[in-house]
C-alpha cells in the first residue's frame, strides 16, 4: 500500500519490518481483531479546484445562524481589534513551540514574559506562569498547588458562587488526588462569610477558593476573608477575570496568595467553547510550587536584553511521582493574543471596555425590570452580568429569544436567568432584545 504523502520509501519500510521481524505491514498489525479493520473503499469525494473548495466552505458558513450574544457565564463576546490576528501571525512569534532553545525562540519567550508581566500587574501578585489550558483547569491546578504547599492538609473550601463548569472540573481533579472539597453556600449572592468561618473552625483546611466576580455577575465583597483564612494557616485563592481586574479591587488587595482564572475576555473569540486561556499568579513564596514554566529576562554575552526559561519544575519530567502537576505546556498562541490585546488597549482602554459594558448591562437591567416580567434577585453590585427571576419559564424565554436571533437568558442552577452586556452591544440591540422579551411575555403570560 503506497501513501503519497508518507516520507518513507519502500526500502525504509522493508528495513523497519526486518528490524522487528515482520514480513509485511499486515503481519505487523496482525494482533488487531479482523472486526476492527475497515475493508471497504473510503467514501472520499472527488478532488476539487481551489475555487470549488472555497464555494463549498462558503456554502457551509451560510448555514450558520449569527446570533446577537447577551450571555456570559464565563465566556464573553468582546470586540477583537483587527490588528490582533495580523500581529499574532508574524514570523517572529511563530518560532519553536517549546522554547527550550533560547537562541531561536526569542519571539516566543518575549511575549510569554510580557504575558506573565501583565497577569502579575492586573492581579497585583508577585509572579505569574506561562499560561494554562483554561480557567477551570487553572483553578484545579491552583488547588493542587495550595495542597502541596500546605503539606499534610487535604481539605479545600470552595464557594458555591463559582461557575458550575469550574466546580465540576475541580471535583474531577480532586477525586483522583485525594482532595476533600467542601462547598461553601452563598448568602444573598455573596459567598457566606459565616459559613466560611464555621468550616475553617473544623480545621485541616489547606485552601479556600472564592471568585472575584461570581456566576451571578456580582462583584464579591471579600472583607475579612483573608484574615480568617490566614488565621487558620490556609491559603486564599481567588478566581478572576483579568479584564474586570482593570476596574475592581485586585486579588492582592483582598489578601490572596494565589490567583487563577480565565483570560478569554482579553481578545480571544468565543469559538464554540475554545481554545481558551487559563492563568495562575501567586506570591513569591509559592513560586516554586507553581505549575508550568516561568520565562525571565536576562542578558546575552553582548549585554543585550534576552529572554530565557528561568524556572520549570523538573519533577514534571523526571521525578514524576513528586510532581505537583503534569502541566509542561501552555496555551502559547492564546497567551500571545491576550498579550497583544492588553498592549493595544492599555489600562485606559481596558477601563473603557468595562465602562461601556457596565453602562449597557445596567441599562438592560432596568429595562427588563420595567417590563414587569422579571423580579430582582440580589441587591448587590454587578459589572456587566446579572441574574433575574423570570415570570416566563426560562426554557421558553431562551427559546423565544433564540428564534428572534438573540442568545440570551441562560438558566442558572437555581432557575434564574442570566444576561450579559459587553461593549459590542448597541442601544438598538438592547432595545430589540427587550422588545423580543415583551413579545415572548405576551405569548406565554395571559
Amino acid at each position: 500500500m503506497n501513501f503519497l504523502y508518507f516520507p518513507n520509501t519502500d526500502k525504509d519500510i522493508r528495513d523497519m519490518l526486518d528490524a522487528v521481524g515482520a514480513d509485511s505491514l499486515d503481519e505487523l498489525y496482525s494482533d488487531v481483531p479482523a472486526g476492527f479493520i475497515y475493508g471497504k473503499e473510503f467514501d472520499i469525494p472527488s478532488a476539487m479546484s481551489e475555487m470549488e473548495v472555497r464555494r463549498y466552505f462558503d456554502s457551509l458558513e451560510e448555514r450558520n445562524r449569527r446570533l446577537t450574544v447577551f450571555c456570559g457565564c464565563g465566556a464573553y463576546d468582546h470586540y477583537i481589534p483587527a490588528v490582533i490576528p495580523y500581529i499574532t501571525s508574524r514570523a517572529e512569534f511563530l518560532t519553536a513551540y517549546t522554547p527550550y532553545q533560547a537562541e531561536i525562540s526569542q519571539g516566543t519567550l518575549r511575549y510569554i514574559f510580557e504575558f506573565q508581566s501583565y497577569m502579575a500587574e492586573l492581579s497585583g501578585m508577585d509572579c505569574a506562569n506561562a499560561s494554562m489550558y483554561d480557567g477551570a483547569t487553572s483553578a484545579a491546578e491552583a488547588v493542587m498547588m495550595a495542597v502541596s504547599a500546605s503539606k499534610k492538609k487535604r481539605k479545600v473550601l470552595v464557594s458555591d458562587t463559582l461557575l458550575p463548569e469550574v466546580r465540576k472540573v475541580l471535583e474531577t481533579y480532586s477525586r483522583y488526588h485525594g482532595i476533600n472539597l467542601v462547598h461553601i453556600p452563598h448568602d444573598g449572592g455573596n459567598t457566606s462569610y459565616e459559613a466560611l468561618r464555621n468550616a475553617l473552625s473544623e480545621g485541616d483546611v489547606a485552601a479556600v477558593l472564592v471568585p472575584g466576580v461570581n456566576r451571578f455577575g456580582i462583584i464579591e465583597d471579600l472583607s475579612g476573608f483573608s484574615g480568617a483564612v490566614h488565621e487558620s494557616k490556609a491559603f486564599m485563592i481567588i478566581y478572576s477575570d483579568p479584564l474586570a481586574l482593570a476596574v475592581i479591587k485586585s486579588p492582592r488587595e483582598w489578601g490572596a496568595d494565589i490567583v487563577c482564572g480565565e483570560a478569554q475576555s482579553l481578545g480571544i473569540p468565543l469559538g464554540y467553547g475554545g481554545p481558551y486561556l487559563g492563568f495562575i499568579a501567586c506570591s513569591k513564596e509559592l513560586l516554586r510550587k507553581m505549575p508550568g514554566r516561568v520565562v525571565g529576562a536576562s542578558e546575552d554575552m553582548d549585554g543585550k536584553r534576552a529572554f530565557v526559561l528561568t524556572l520549570q519544575a523538573r519533577e514534571q519530567h523526571i521525578r514524576r511521582e513528586k510532581a505537583t502537576s503534569n502541566i509542561c505546556s501552555n496555551q502559547s498562541l492564546m497567551a500571545l493574543t491576550a498579550t497583544v490585546y492588553v498592549s493595544l488597549m492599555g489600562l485606559s482602554g481596558l477601563r473603557r471596555v468595562n465602562d461601556l459594558s457596565y453602562g449597557g448591562a445596567h441599562y438592560l437591567y432596568s429595562k427588563l425590570l420595567e417590563t414587569g416580567l422579571f423580579r430582582n434577585v440580589f441587591d448587590r453590585p454587578f459589572l456587566n452580568e446579572f441574574v433575574l427571576e423570570s415570570l416566563i419559564p426560562p426554557a421558553v424565554l431562551s427559546e423565544a429569544l433564540l428564534s428572534e436571533g438573540y442568545f440570551a437568558a441562560c438558566e442558572t442552577e437555581e432557575g434564574y436567568v442570566s444576561f450579559c452586556v459587553t461593549e459590542k452591544r448597541t442601544k438598538e440591540e438592547i432595545d430589540g432584545l427587550v422588545r423580543a422579551v415583551v413579545s415572548a411575555g405576551k405569548t406565554e403570560i395571559k
